[in-house]
């Protein structure tokens, strides 16, 4: 099957991106260096096309009621303009998915929402709502807008300042996890005030045919997602498929880190079987920790205690930028969760001193 392609793919091209596959997408992963748009997120501005990112838009009498129903987090918190993380679990409270849900001003007089699933999985997910509204006898519309959307990231100190410049109406007044449109080259841009890297920053959801002219206006540092993945694990954030798997690595919200997602006085799927795991407590979290010894750590390696029993394995790791040492996140058996516990980490054979640590490793606005 071809791959899924951005409707910047050619503009990427031209500038001398270097691209990889993610999720069906054919995506850019550099564009000058990780270095230098990892740099540029944390010392002043860059943009992600992220465009391979689900788009679900849901409508109707009854939108509320299955936004509530297949996310964890309370969806009637929401008022138009706010938005809210969130995870998409099995009966069994196992995560299939994180996402944020927005709510969108209303049509018709009907609450409405949009909700980004991750790469990949916009079918599957688009698939899910409407069989549990059609399970549920619920009216709603739900409509799979991935191919109707570009979704853009502007992060950094900066990026206040880069998105203000060139909106018709101020946004640098909003705060984190708050939208709303704004208009950029005559174009409806749907702003919100939220990323994936730790730093400030808006995502932008605008119309596929508006993409080039969005793009263009923003002209600041083009990052891929090598960058992306660098950031977000100094900021401690999941990354779906590898941070957690429902068949490879199946967790709850609880362990992984999630649990302020979970709204027990809501009912959604999974929330008996996480009611269960909140009273019990969970055997195993994740956990961010740094090699002492040089080495890198790797998605697979093994974590051991001191005495080389295996004990866990590395889900995310890379050698941070920002803090020029070896970081990463595994989940580990809860006596060896504390931060200062010492740890091991199998490298390329050879056991590797590792230590536990608060995450995020760096300071964040999150």
């Amino acid at each position: 099957m071809p791959l899924q392609t951005p409707p910047l793919r050619g503009l990427h091209d031209e500038r001398g991106a270097k691209f990889t596959e993610f999720g069906g997408w054919d995506m850019p992963v550099e564009f000058d260096s990780i270095q230098a748009e990892h740099a540029a997120v944390r010392e002043d501005v860059g943009i992600f096309d992220v465009s391979h990112m689900g788009q679900i838009h849901v409508t109707g009498p009854d939108a509320t009621a299955l936004m509530q129903g297949l996310t964890s987090n309370d969806v009637s918190r929401l008022s138009v303009g706010d938005s809210q993380y969130a995870a998409i679990t099995d009966e069994d409270g196992i995560i299939l998915d994180d996402t944020v849900v927005y709510r969108l001003p209303d049509e018709r007089d009907n609450s409405t929402y949009l909700f980004v699933p991750n790469a990949g999985t916009d079918e599957t997910t688009h698939e899910r709502w409407i069989s549990y509204r059609n399970e549920w006898d619920l009216e709603a519309t739900v409509d799979n807008r991935t191919d109707e959307y570009a979704m853009f990231a502007v992060q950094g100190p900066n990026a206040a300042d880069r998105v203000d410049g060139v909106t018709e109406e101020s946004v640098s007044d909003l705060e984190r996890f708050e939208a709303r449109y704004a208009t950029i080259e005559g174009n409806d841009c749907w702003t919100a005030r939220t990323g994936y890297t730790g730093e400030d920053g808006f995502e932008l959801i605008v119309h596929w045919a508006a993409a080039e002219e969005i793009w263009t206006a923003l002209d600041c540092q083009p990052c891929g997602l090598g960058a992306r993945d660098t950031l977000r694990i100094e900021a401690g954030l999941l990354l779906a498929g590898q941070d957690f798997n429902p068949e490879s690595n199946p967790r709850t919200p609880y362990e992984a880190g999630i649990g302020f997602t979970v709204a027990l006085e809501t009912e959604f799927v999974g929330r008996d079987a996480l009611a269960e795991v909140e009273a019990a407590g969970v055997d195993e979290r994740l956990v961010g920790f740094q090699l002492i010894d040089r080495g890198v750590p790797r998605h697979g390696y093994d974590i051991t205690n001191p005495e080389s029993r295996v004990i866990g394995t590395v889900t995310s790791g890379t050698m941070s930028p920002s803090l020029e040492r070896p970081i990463g996140l595994g989940y580990v058996p809860v006596e060896y969760a504390e931060p200062g516990t010492t740890l091991q980490v199998v490298v390329r054979g050879q056991s590797k001193k590792a230590r536990v640590e608060t995450t995020p490793f760096i300071d964040t606005v999150q």
